[in-house]
């Protein structure tokens, strides 16, 4: 059975492996997160280079706003700084992410100026990337003109396929950032 630990806990130790993982100590690793299903483009795992992730926040109330797309969750409050707040799942086309006590903000785009987040189902901490094999269909992914924002494919030790999301694309795509109705 695995060792339970508190919220605070876990939140502490992947914030020391972040700022470790960021000074190159123990190898690179990626972000692990869960977002989505598996039939949606990029499917339901996602890697996120460190240095393009953020903080990964607890899910804050989130203030809805009028006259926007059905999958532009509202805006968040994290320290006195407004985020704007994207269901990823929903903006490729999936169900809603649950609002629950494992759903997380992903702050993606303080490094690149623009204060967004991602509302995610769950952070899965981080991913060695030399545990990472290329799948198959690691090139190009169908679709890459319309979805600059999807990287390679890799296969973990467990068999799971994770999808790199290139967080710079995401912030150029046109869709992401054109919110209103």
């Amino acid at each position: 059975m695995a060792k339970r630990i508190s919220l605070r806990e876990f939140q502490r130790d992947l914030s020391e492996r972040l700022v470790s993982a960021r000074r190159g100590e123990g190898g690179q690793a990626l972000l692990g997160i869960e977002s989505g299903a598996d039939d949606l483009p990029g499917g339901r795992h996602w890697l996120i280079d460190l240095a393009d992730s953020g903080e990964v926040a607890p899910l804050p109330q989130l203030t809805p706003a009028p006259l926007t797309k059905p999958w532009f969750a509202g805006i968040a409050n994290i320290r006195g700084v407004l985020y704007s707040v994207v269901d990823f799942s929903a903006w490729r086309g999936g169900a809603p992410t649950p609002i629950n006590a494992q759903a997380r903000l992903l702050l993606v785009g303080a490094r690149h100026g623009i204060n967004t987040a991602l509302l995610i189902r769950r952070a899965l901490g981080l991913r060695p990337q030399l545990q990472m094999h290329a799948t198959a269909d690691a090139g190009v992914p169908a679709g890459a003109a319309e979805t600059p924002w999807l990287g390679g494919r890799f296969k973990d030790a467990q068999d799971v396929i994770w999808t790199q999301l290139r967080i710079p694309a995401l912030l150029a795509d046109p869709n992401y950032l054109d919110i209103a109705l």
